[in-house]
Formats: C-alpha cells, sequence, structure tokens
C-alpha cells in the first residue's frame, strides 16, 4: 500500500533469482498482496489514492514477470476486453480492474474510456473474447451497456461471452434488467468474479 515501484522491482528480481517461479510469485506474492488491499478498500481501511499506489505496483511486477508468464500457455486463464463505456470518460475504476484482472493470469485488451458499444462487440468478436467488462461512473451513461448486450446478440455472440458490469451508478437489478451476466462493485470482486466465469464454463454441464 506503500506505493514503492522500486522495491516492488527488487523484490520480483530477488524472488526470480532465488528460484521462484514466475506463476508463484504472481499467485503467492502479487494477488494476495493486491487482494488484501482490495478487502481493505472494501472495508474502508484504504481508499482510492492507496489503491492506485498499490495498483501501480501491481503494474511494475506485471511488466517484469509478463513476458515470462506468457511463454507458459496455461498462465492465460481468458481473453477479456475492458473499457469505459460511451460519454464516461472516467477510467480509474477501469484501470484498477484491468490491473486485478492481469494479476490473476487473464489477458486484457483494454479499449480506454468513452468507447461505443459496437467497439466492445466487435474487439470481443474479433478477438474471440472470454469476457466484456463493461465500467461506468455517471447514471446518464449506464444505458450504454444495455447497447453492449444488445450489441452482442445481434452480432450471434452472446452465448459466448460473459459480460459485466460494474461503476459507481450500477447495481445487481440493473445488471438483471439489461440481462447482463454478472454485477460487481470493486476490483477485487470484478476478479473473482471473472475467475469463477472461467471455471463455470470450463465445468462440465
Amino acid at each position: 500500500m506503500k506505493g514503492n515501484r522500486n522495491r516492488m522491482e527488487k523484490v520480483c528480481r530477488e524472488a526470480l533469482d532465488a528460484g521462484y517461479a514466475p506463476q508463484e510469485i504472481l499467485n503467492k506474492g502479487l494477488i494476495t498482496g493486491m487482494t488484501e488491499v482490495g478487502n481493505a478498500f472494501s472495508r474502508g481501511e484504504v481508499f482510492v489514492p492507496e489503491m492506485l499506489m498499490s495498483a501501480k505496483c501491481m503494474t511494475t511486477a506485471l511488466d517484469l514477470l509478463k513476458p515470462m508468464l506468457v511463454a507458459d500457455a496455461s498462465a492465460s486463464l481468458g481473453r477479456v476486453c475492458i473499457g469505459t463505456v460511451q460519454g464516461d470518460m472516467h477510467d480509474i475504476g477501469k484501470n484498477l480492474v484491468k490491473i486485478m484482472l492481469e494479476g490473476n493470469g487473464f489477458d486484457v485488451i483494454d479499449l480506454g474510456s468513452d468507447v461505443p458499444a459496437e467497439t466492445f462487440v466487435r474487439t470481443a468478436k474479433e478477438e474471440k473474447c472470454d469476457i466484456i467488462c463493461c465500467s461506468a461512473l455517471l447514471t446518464t451513461t449506464i444505458e450504454e451497456m444495455r447497447k453492449v448486450v444488445e450489441g452482442c446478440k445481434a452480432a450471434g455472440i452472446r452465448e459466448d461471452v460473459t459480460i459485466m458490469v460494474g461503476g459507481a451508478p450500477v447495481t445487481q437489478d440493473f445488471c438483471d434488467s439489461i440481462g447482463a451476466d454478472i454485477y460487481t462493485d470493486d476490483a477485487t470482486a470484478a476478479a473473482k468474479a471473472a475467475v469463477q466465469a472461467m471455471e463455470n464454463r470450463q465445468r462440465p454441464a
């Protein structure tokens, strides 16, 4: 939570030199640490600035480990496209979710902010994404999430993707009303839900 990026890189290199596998560093070190930060955030013990500092440290570590993780095909849990919906420029929450997803082994395509529904749909179809994550902070923009769901239906990929929604004005009732699959209220919960969604997809019916 102190956000010491230089220290983070040094610790990761020391762990690699000591013989720890990149996946072990990710799972037992980075994810465990970031999950605790996320839990502390949920309890109101830390706030957005501390979350962002921790997230930057996580990014530093992932930048170091990612080439080694990518070399192992099994390291990728699934592919996600994520973005803030059209009309909404806020991206702090989206960025935190992205980092948590990457930390949990997902290949994440970041579409940025102010993303049209058709861009979510086209990217999911072309990149064969398993999950679409839509974020919004403004009440006036959340209806764009409905367009993503409808767009996936029109493109014939609705059954192939899990659609996750989140952001301050979003609720479980809204998620249900637009036909999205998953609503979560913070980055830690989003990452856990994404992992569970992939496990459910891989489990025989």
